[in-house]
């Protein structure tokens, strides 16, 4: 039989079990990039991870406007360096519209990358650790970024080139932290990213100018279901924002 407790009804407390936590500091957390204390820089970088996050999610209701008509594409291609609008793009000059092109890719080129030396500082600053971040978010998380990994320290500064490429892993973002963890210097990202991009962004036009008619109609076709499209983006970002937020709230309380 199993001892019975004090006549008191009172278990004698463990003055050890609760001594980690008590002395634990905030930020000394495994889902927390750092391992130390965060400066200012840790902190700033942090935060324009966050803000990355939800300005990409705000976009996507946008780049789906933009991608409606072809008087706006010009536009989606310069703005966001949208990589099937610059398809798009070829398309429309290989039928004959008279669409700019030029100016859009190379602002495009600009335009895209703009952020990306966020991911570099953070890897600059952290090596692997949002890398570690990120893949513990759920078990299929951990094994698209551990294969991303291999790949991007496969190639390595080649992996600029092949960040770009569209298949489903996070391949970009985890090539970018591998170049500042490995000490490469910010002018060199900076280059081979715009070069990268640039190379890409021709290469999605010189496709989109070979497919022509069929890419011309299937943008078309989408055209007339856009709006429609723009708006359940809009629903879908507010619902998910809502539910996550009352998520945090009941495992916050």
């Amino acid at each position: 039989m199993a001892a019975e407790p004090p006549s008191d009804g009172n278990l004698v407390p463990d003055p050890g079990r609760d001594e980690p936590d008590k002395d634990k500091e905030w930020w000394d957390d495994p889902a927390m990039p750092w391992r130390h204390k965060p400066a200012r820089a840790d902190i700033a970088c942090m935060s324009w991870i966050g803000f990355l996050g939800v300005f990409s999610l705000a976009m996507l209701p946008v780049r789906a406007w933009l991608l409606g008509a072809p008087e706006r594409l010009p536009w989606l291609v310069a703005l966001m360096g949208s990589r099937s609008g610059t398809a798009g793009l070829g398309s429309f000059v290989r039928v004959g519209m008279d669409v700019p092109f030029v100016w859009p890719i190379l602002l495009g080129t600009l335009m895209s990358i703009k952020l990306d030396w966020v991911y570099w500082w953070a890897g600059k600053l952290w090596g692997r650790g949002i890398i570690e971040v990120w893949a513990g978010q759920s078990a299929r998380a951990a094994r698209n970024y551990a294969r991303a990994e291999r790949w991007a320290t496969k190639l390595g500064w080649v992996g600029m080139f092949v960040a770009y490429v569209p298949i489903p892993l996070p391949v970009m973002p985890v090539v970018f932290v591998l170049t500042g963890a490995h000490g490469m210097s910010w002018r060199k990202f900076v280059l081979l990213d715009a070069l990268s991009c640039f190379v890409w962004l021709v290469g999605f036009f010189l496709f989109g100018f070979v497919v022509g008619t069929p890419a011309v109609e299937l943008l078309t076709l989408y055209g007339r279901v856009a709006n429609y499209i723009v708006i359940a983006l809009v629903v879908v970002i507010v619902v998910s924002s809502i539910m996550r937020g009352a998520k945090q709230t009941k495992q916050s309380a």
